[in-house]
């Protein structure tokens, strides 16, 4: 399934919005990614015509089975990458934000070799 760096930073986002908060709203996924409302509509829209989200009746976001695996698996290659950044040396901000340009870029190969020597290094 290829879906698109931004879609996958939304449902990324949605998905730890719902861990910090309990809910998905689209006005906290604006604030999360410094966009307007108006770009959150467009691109919720979106995701829902593609399945990967839809709306509850009190207006929340909820994750579907296919959005929930997108921003599952991004979200675990950010923390991976963000943790394993840091272990080299690199402080936690920068470490995030080239956690976040990488973590989408990286084909299954290159990220199992990571992972696999973070777990070793561990």
């Amino acid at each position: 399934m290829k879906i698109q760096k931004s879609a996958e930073d939304y449902l990324e986002t949605m998905l730890m919005l719902r861990e910090q908060n309990g809910f998905i709203r689209s006005v906290d996924i604006a604030a999360h990614l410094g966009v307007t409302k108006p770009s959150v509509s467009y691109a919720t829209k979106r995701l829902r015509e593609s399945g990967y989200i839809e709306t509850d009746e009190d207006g929340y976001i909820v994750l579907l089975p296919s959005g929930l695996e997108i921003a599952q698996k991004i979200y675990t290659r950010h923390k991976l990458l963000t943790e394993y950044l840091i272990s080299l040396g690199v402080a936690e901000p920068i470490a995030r934000e080239d956690a976040c340009k990488i973590e989408h870029d990286l084909s299954p190969e290159t990220f199992e070799a990571i992972r696999r020597h973070a777990e070793r290094i561990k």
